[in-house]
């Protein structure tokens, strides 16, 4: 992205300066380390800082742990831009999911207890409740929110300075709501955004009677994949007896299964009606829905197990299996997502206590990826991963040439200690510094944050300097 694009990005979400770097030197610090194979920002600032920026490491934590920043705002308009620029699909589709990092420290704010579906057991870390769009194209982040459960957690190790802040308000939140309060606030934003979706994608975690209410009211068509819980559905046609998915399942379903077709997936729809009202004393809701049982097939053998069936749920009852499968396949971009976030885009890796860096640091991630999904479209590569290892190879290219100037540094002035011996002292260091300060000006140009550039930027964009 244009440095001047998200300078404007970072001026609509009123992020200021508060020391003496621009705040976006140091929002651009915030979002390179991770690549520079450092393990953490202190590592990054011992090591590769000052082949960047003469800013200085205190300047990175202080606008990690700054309360009145608005991280989510920056993500959603960064979003939101990466979206205009790359992406004109036909399909959209809102996908939330969650996912838990393990954490273990006792002074680390916010650390409760949270069941992690892949190890199937309860961890201490935090959740990270995400809501992206999902094209045919791509996967677009679109917000995170920090989700703190009522088992275990661990409290504030120092108080907010300003119990009004953006940091404060969303550490009551992430204490106070549940996640699908969570979700529908996020879905709100991204729509008021102008970030619009015709589908709402989830797996059975997400997939409650509340939630498809929220999205009918919302006019998303909603498909979910659904539990095989006690949830009762009606069968149309009969006002008085309710059926689980199991018995639709042994009624309707078994020994009828038909091809997919182009997949390995067996098949059979009904379309049922489901009550949406969530309490007895509330009003009857009922909508019609269409129940998808669906069955892997092994392709030697032509068989399943009895158990051997997914259900899936759409709100939409004129679509047809297959087109069903298609857009929730969509939903996949998610888990892609949390994977490269974990392993290669610093989730959640900033060392530090405070509430307000862990804000930053689901953003921050998002943005990052972000950016390689602007630069894997104007590079036209064919993966997300070859942006991003072209991303690490430049800059640790750049790192490596900023630290190869220290020996040469060294090698000149020795030269020069022995040039002032015949032209003297205040010659050879006039000498020096003009080296100096041609080599720094090489590296800021580099990074596209030299004045000349930082001013037409800024011109482009009508910003005062």
């Amino acid at each position: 992205m244009a440095a001047h694009r998200f300078n404007r990005l970072l001026k609509q979400a009123r992020f200021s300066k508060r020391s003496g770097s621009p705040v976006s030197d140091v929002v651009y610090l915030l979002l390179l380390w991770v690549w520079l194979k450092a393990d953490s920002i202190a590592m990054f600032s011992r090591e590769s800082l000052q082949s960047f920026s003469i800013t200085k490491r205190d300047a990175l934590y202080d606008l990690l742990n700054r309360e009145d920043l608005d991280w989510r705002k920056l993500h959603l308009q960064t979003a939101k831009t990466v979206i205009s620029m790359t992406d004109h699909s036909t399909i959209r589709a809102y996908v939330v999911d969650d996912s838990v990092k393990t954490r273990r420290g006792k002074t680390m704010p916010g650390i409760s207890s949270h069941f992690d579906h892949l190890n199937g057991r309860c961890v201490m870390g935090q959740q990270i409740l995400t809501l992206g769009l999902a094209t045919e194209k791509q996967f677009i982040p679109l917000d995170s929110e920090l989700y703190i459960s009522r088992v275990k957690s661990q409290p504030l190790t120092k108080a907010f300075a300003d119990g009004r802040s953006i940091a404060a308000k969303r550490y009551r939140d992430a204490q106070s709501m549940t996640k699908p309060e969570m979700v529908h606030g996020m879905i709100k934003r991204a729509d008021r955004s102008g970030i619009h979706a015709q589908y709402f994608l989830a797996d059975s975690w997400f997939a409650s009677k509340s939630m498809l209410a929220f999205m009918e009211a919302q006019s998303l068509v909603s498909i979910v994949r659904m539990k095989k819980n006690k949830m009762s559905y009606r069968v149309a046609g009969s006002d008085k007896v309710l059926s689980t998915a199991a018995e639709l399942y042994q009624h309707h379903i078994k020994g009828q299964w038909q091809k997919v077709k182009g997949r390995p997936y067996q098949s059979k729809a009904i379309t049922v009606e489901l009550n949406l009202a969530q309490t007895l004393d509330a009003p009857d809701h009922w909508i019609k829905v269409k129940l998808l049982f669906v069955r892997g097939v092994n392709e030697e053998k032509q068989r399943a197990g009895k158990h051997d069936w997914a259900l899936f749920l759409s709100t939409d009852t004129h679509l047809s299996d297959e087109r069903i499968l298609e857009i929730y396949a969509l939903r996949w971009g998610i888990e892609v997502y949390f994977k490269e976030a974990k392993q290669k885009l610093g989730f959640l890796k900033e060392q530090s206590t405070h509430y307000s860096a862990y804000i930053a640091s689901i953003h921050l991630t998002a943005l990052r990826f972000c950016l390689l999904l602007l630069t894997q479209h104007e590079e036209g590569a064919a993966r997300l991963s070859y942006s991003r290892n072209d991303m690490i190879n430049s800059l640790c290219t750049l790192d490596f040439a900023s630290r190869l100037w220290v020996i040469f540094r060294a090698l000149i002035s020795g030269a020069l200690d022995e040039l002032s011996k015949l032209y003297g002292v205040s010659v050879a260091q006039e000498i020096m510094n003009q080296i100096d300060k041609t080599v720094q000006e090489f590296f800021m140009q580099v990074m596209q944050m030299d004045t000349f550039t930082l001013r037409l930027e800024a011109k482009s964009i009508g910003d005062e300097y």
